[in-house]
């Protein structure tokens, strides 16, 4: 089953009254339903113009754009937002929380536009979601109480409680240390395992192998498009790498007992 089908996508901006700029030439992709792919690009490769029409926020100039079978063209803004309340689940670099409410406060709030009434038990769901991604017992905390690694993780809560078709992730390791970053990658790998369609964009290499496929763009094209056949496990690398700062943190204080 296809999540999300790209057809011809071209995005041509206007600056000005004789100055074209085109962002996406022709886009051609299709992912499948549980897949974990990640965007890849330079700065001026098109990956954010791309990744704000996949997150229905921008329109196509040309081309065919497919959300969970739904035809994104056809729609009007009041179904846009609809879309984008109930098929998918954005997290961000910034995290994006409200700073005097608590993690739970914060994950269930968009459930409060959910018209619909699909989530008969917010409060039950919020704390399912939470639980999902191991904080809960940070619920009652605030978001200044919570490291970056939480904090993100309370974000990641928060796209999955109106159970979204998608989870659009951009740059959420951007902000986070090596070791951080590891974690949160455990949080996605093991929701991919659970089924979830993942959509990651990243500048970073190293993050980008946690995923199963690579999609590399370049001037607006897709420069390469792979499959990650040994992509690395984020559980394994989390557990070497905080072997590797204990060993370090004991062996400074050796260091500073001797002194």
């Amino acid at each position: 089953m296809k999540t999300i089908e790209l057809k011809g996508i071209k995005k041509v901006y206007q600056m000005g009254a004789d100055v074209e700029v085109h962002a996406l030439r022709g886009i051609d992709f299709t992912i499948e339903t549980g897949e974990f792919v990640a965007i890849m690009g330079a700065s001026g490769s098109g990956k954010s113009t791309l990744m704000n029409i996949i997150g229905c926020l921008d329109s196509v100039t040309a081309g065919d754009y497919f959300l969970d079978g739904v035809h994104v063209n056809d729609l009007d803004k009041l179904q846009l937002a609809g879309i984008r309340n109930h098929k998918i689940g954005f997290v961000f670099q910034g995290f994006n929380l409200l700073p005097r409410t608590t993690a739970l406060e914060n994950v269930e709030l968009p459930l409060l536009y959910d018209r619909r009434g699909r989530i008969k038990e917010p409060r039950k769901k919020a704390i399912e979601a939470l639980e999902r991604v191991g904080l809960g017992d940070r619920m009652d905390h605030e978001p200044n109480r919570l490291s970056g690694g939480q904090q993100q993780r309370v974000t990641i809560a928060r796209a999955l409680v109106n159970e979204p078709a998608l989870i659009l992730a951009d740059e959420p390791t951007g902000n986070l240390d090596t070791t951080t970053s590891v974690e949160v990658m455990t949080v996605f790998q093991q929701l991919n395992r659970e089924g979830i369609t993942i959509i990651l964009v990243t500048h970073e290499q190293d993050i980008a192998r946690y995923a199963g496929r690579i999609i590399r763009l370049r001037d607006g094209l897709i420069l390469k498009d792979e499959p990650i056949k040994d992509y690395r496990s984020a559980a394994d690398d989390l557990i070497e790498l905080r072997a590797a700062g204990e060993a370090l943190e004991h062996g400074e204080s050796r260091e500073a007992t001797v002194r």
